[in-house]
């Protein structure tokens, strides 16, 4: 709403003047309106302007200069030409408006080709490698496995941790709540594991952004603001990181990539652990986590069985297992281990 009364304000100024000063000798009313379409066409321009890429943006500024500087050397030498004193300004007004605008889309055009952030590292001296950066948010500190994925190596770059998430998981950590006292300093002792391995890059940044109340929020303008992508396994944060054109490593999908592919037919041994939801069946769990519901198992809760595997069910929590008992262990038979659990 700021810029659209700073832009009538704009065209009312320069008709203003216009129809004061009445340049060319015009009319009041048409030196105004002239001054308005004026005002009205370097609107246009500054809209188009702000649509450009930095890239292009640099890219164009940089080939209009080029061309005007070779529009001045060019008109040099149409001065010293003999012609006559109309036609030789008309020669160098054409020859400095068309290396002008020719420099000015063909910079535009190649803008893609620069590289802004290396620009900016000979002035700030900051490190070229801001774009590997990863930033951690507090869900997957507490979690964990991120130090795990950063120690084998999978993550490369900086892992960087802003001061405001530092004060959430304080926050946490001092909670009246044990399970939430117990989860913020498990968030504490993973990020000083980290610090501690000389393999992993560890960076406290005091980046803050006090016009926005929300952590998620600050994460996301600072991921923009590092070119860097966001390491989190919250469900809402990746979905708004995804409308704000931020990149998003999750966790969850990462487990969920690296879950053994299960087929229909194949054999296993799951040990039943409670009742399910349906008449007479077992569930169990695999090392991984995923359920695995079986067909009359109901009263072999507490004991492992062999199962044949009927289908599999991908769903937005995760995977789940159908299977049925096989004949040797409806039978009363020991269970044989099943090819998962030979490959472990």
């Amino acid at each position: 709403m700021d810029l659209i009364v700073l832009r009538f304000l704009f065209v009312a100024l320069l008709a203003g003047v216009c129809y004061f000063l009445r340049p060319f000798g015009l009319n009041e009313w048409i030196s105004a309106g002239g001054g308005a379409a004026a005002a009205a066409g370097v609107i246009i321009v500054e809209i188009r302007v702000r649509a450009l890429t930095l890239r292009r943006l640099i890219g164009a500024v940089a080939g209009s200069v080029l061309g005007i500087f070779g529009a001045a050397l060019f008109c040099l030498v149409l001065r010293s030409a003999p012609l006559p004193g109309g036609t030789s300004a008309v020669l160098q007004i054409f020859v400095l408006l068309l290396m002008t605008y020719v420099g000015l889309l063909v910079g535009a055009s190649k803008g893609d080709l620069l590289n802004p952030a290396a620009l900016g590292t000979i002035f700030t001296g900051d490190k070229p490698t801001r774009r590997s950066a990863k930033v951690l948010d507090t869900s997957v500190i507490i979690d964990g496995r991120i130090a795990d994925i950063a120690e084998a190596g999978f993550i490369d770059g900086t892992m960087v941790v802003p001061e405001f998430v530092l004060r959430e998981l304080q926050v946490v950590a001092d909670s009246t709540d044990s399970s939430k006292r117990q989860r913020g300093r498990r968030g504490l002792d993973m990020l000083q594991r980290m610090q501690s391995n000389t393999r992993v890059m560890v960076q406290i940044v005091p980046d803050d952004f006090p016009s926005i109340r929300e952590v998620d929020l600050k994460l996301l303008e600072l991921a923009k603001k590092w070119e860097a992508k966001v390491v989190t396994n919250d469900f809402n944060l990746n979905k708004v990181a995804h409308l704000h054109h931020v990149e998003v490593l999750n966790i969850n999908d990462l487990a969920n990539a690296l879950k053994p592919v299960v087929l229909p037919g194949e054999h296993m041994t799951v040990l039943i652990l409670k009742e399910g939801k349906e008449y007479n069946q077992g569930v169990g769990y695999l090392d991984d986590g995923t359920m695995v519901v079986v067909d009359h198992a109901r009263k072999l809760i507490g004991k492992p069985v062999e199962i044949s595997v009927t289908s599999v069910l991908q769903t937005a929590s995760g995977k789940m297992i159908f299977g049925k008992l096989d004949d040797g262990t409806k039978n009363g038979d020991s269970p044989r281990p099943g090819p998962l659990e030979m490959a472990r």
